[in-house]
């Protein structure tokens, strides 16, 4: 029963008449003034306003005097005893009727104890009356800012004085391009060359030099110093291996490696088609000096799938190449060497012991190296040379990367084996004798078919290792000059580019430059000269091409010979970097 209700409609003592059912007693109503009660846990009531703070005895609270009859406990009429007290009364069921389904009241409310600390305020209120202060301060900023007047005092972008003044015009159309050196202007000019190179070319360290220079723009030579002379080239032979190869071949071409099926049972037979890029390296995992290279792993994998694994000799046919395995001029030493290796055309990085490093220990023997490898991974022995029988079944076969690629990594890293190899498909496209002697005769055919002035030359390899190859500087700069000519110029220049990519850079790390260019006169030319090195005993050369003050290409050859090494390279690169230096007009 609800607290404040009396049980009766005729058990009203003292209370005022109770309103209808449904109806809602006013505020001015003498109910209002009932005085809240405090229930306890005994079932007995009293004033709750009475009882804050004193000691409640035992048998309850004395009736305040003029206070009406209230109620013993919930939901039972109380009488009044002779002290004053209501005793507590047995409850009737009866008196409930009605009221059954109504729920417990909640406990009455407690007044505030002064006993009690006040609760702090929380920090929380605080900052958002802050936020809300802020926001609004921003507003107010924001519209006073848009006020024209305002606006304009301050110089504020959208202020009306700063509206445009006529229409907004059209979007400008813009072309982006890069913009390549200059081949109409005024160019230099052989007195001005002269003038500049007669000083650095008199230098004794050069001890007998020739050289060119030319402006492949226009064609004119610029310089010549005893360019016709043929002189031992030494690697600077590379780019008529790689110019020759270029004219003669497509771009796309690739050399392939291939095992097919022997005429035995269990017999396979490793078929070389002349590369000698193909790695031992994972599959995955590129050569550092040969990009894009085939993967020995990749070639057993295929004849393991081809056979079933049944697989117990593995032989080898080098048939793809004629003669000697070293050339006239070689010494003793120099295959196997760090730079150089028997050409053989079955082979695994270049010959190298570590493919991952340039100048390293080569095989004397890198076609048997490779048939023992495979016969390694294949679970056979290797049995030795056996030509491949016609029309044999292919069972793998692996290709390098195409042409233009090989050009690159042969002019970077100046290796010899990959010149030789390159020397030797210029011969096979051409139906020569695929030896030294057929390589380097089918590279001059080659260029003397092109229209190069090929007079006094003469190779015995056609990697520059041989001393006895002999070279004019006026053909290098020639096919340079081709090479670097404007579009359109000569026919043979798109197929030359690939030649001007692959020289090494001044200063770079990357190629045979890097060492060079870094301090004195030539540190001027670090980064704008490309050039081919050759190296050999008393043997120093340089040829390439640089863009000058005025964005001018000038391409050079300079051949020195009875030289020492450093001071011969240290007076090539003075040269180099006075035209780099020279307006020359």
């Amino acid at each position: 029963m609800r607290e404040g209700r009396g049980d009766e409609p005729g058990d009203r003592r003292g209370l005022p008449p109770e309103p209808p059912r449904g109806m809602v007693p006013s505020a001015s109503s003498s109910v209002n003034q009932a005085r809240p009660m405090r229930i306890e846990p005994s079932g007995e009531q009293f004033p709750a306003e009475a009882t804050v703070g004193i000691e409640r005895p035992s048998e309850g609270f004395p009736l305040l005097s003029g206070q009406p009859g209230l109620p013993g406990q919930p939901g039972q009429p109380g009488q009044q005893s002779q002290q004053g007290q209501y005793a507590p009364q047995d409850h009737d069921p009866a008196d409930d009727r009605g009221y059954a389904d109504e729920p417990p009241q909640d406990p009455p409310y407690e007044p505030y104890s002064p006993a009690e600390p006040p609760r702090k305020r929380r920090r929380g209120k605080k900052l958002v009356v802050i936020g809300a202060v802020v926001v609004l301060l921003l507003a107010a900023v924001g519209v006073a800012a848009a006020m024209p007047k305002v606006s304009t005092k301050l110089g504020l972008p959208w202020a009306p004085a700063n509206a445009p003044k006529s229409d907004i015009p059209d979007a400008a159309s813009v072309s982006l391009a890069l913009h390549g050196p200059d081949t109409t202007g005024q160019g230099p000019s052989a007195g001005g060359v002269g003038s500049a190179l007669s000083g650095p070319a008199a230098n004794k360290a050069l001890a007998q030099l020739t050289g060119s220079v030319i402006d492949p723009a226009t064609g004119d030579v610029l310089w010549d110093h005893g360019s016709t002379t043929a002189l031992t080239p030494a690697s600077t032979t590379k780019i008529l291996t790689v110019s020759a190869a270029l004219l003669s071949m497509e771009p796309t071409k690739r050399l392939t490696t291939k095992i097919v099926q022997g005429a035995q049972p269990g017999t396979v037979i490793i078929v070389g088609g002349g590369d000698p890029t193909l790695t031992t390296l994972p599959i995955g995992t590129d050569s550092p000096l040969y990009p894009g290279d085939a993967h020995v792993d990749d070639l057993v994998a295929q004849v393991k799938k081809a056979t079933g694994g049944d697989v117990s000799k593995v032989q080898l046919d080098l048939s793809a190449y004629t003669g000697p395995q070293t050339a006239p001029g070689w010494e003793p030493g120099d295959a196997p060497s760090t730079y150089g290796a028997p050409i053989v055309p079955a082979m695994t990085d270049g010959g190298r012991i570590n493919p991952k490093v340039d100048e390293t220990p080569r095989s004397g023997t890198p076609a048997t190296a490779l048939a023992q490898l495979i016969a390694g991974k294949l679970g056979a022995q290797a049995g030795g040379t056996a030509k491949a029988p016609d029309g044999a079944k292919v069972l793998g076969q692996v290709q390098s990367a195409p042409l233009p690629d090989l050009a690159y990594a042969l002019l970077q890293i100046s290796d010899n084996v990959l010149a030789d190899a390159l020397g030797r498909q210029v011969a096979i496209t051409a139906g020569a004798d695929p030896s030294f002697a057929g390589a380097g005769a089918s590279v001059k055919k080659v260029l003397q078919d092109h229209g190069f002035d090929v007079s006094n030359l003469q190779l015995f390899d056609t990697s520059g290792l041989s001393n006895q190859n002999r070279v004019p500087a006026r053909l290098l700069a020639q096919i340079l000059a081709a090479a670097a000519a404007p579009d359109g110029k000569s026919a043979d220049t798109a197929k030359l580019r690939p030649l001007l990519a692959g020289l090494p850079v001044a200063g770079s790390p990357a190629g045979t430059l890097g060492p060079r260019y870094q301090s004195g006169d030539s540190a001027a030319g670090k980064g704008w000269v490309r050039a081919k090195t050759g190296t050999l005993t008393s043997v120093n050369t340089l040829a390439g091409y640089v863009l000058d003050k005025d964005n001018r290409v000038l391409v050079f050859a300079f051949m020195s010979n009875g030289s020492d090494k450093n001071p011969g390279q240290a007076a090539l690169d003075v040269l180099a970097t006075t035209l780099r230096n020279c307006g020359c007009h």
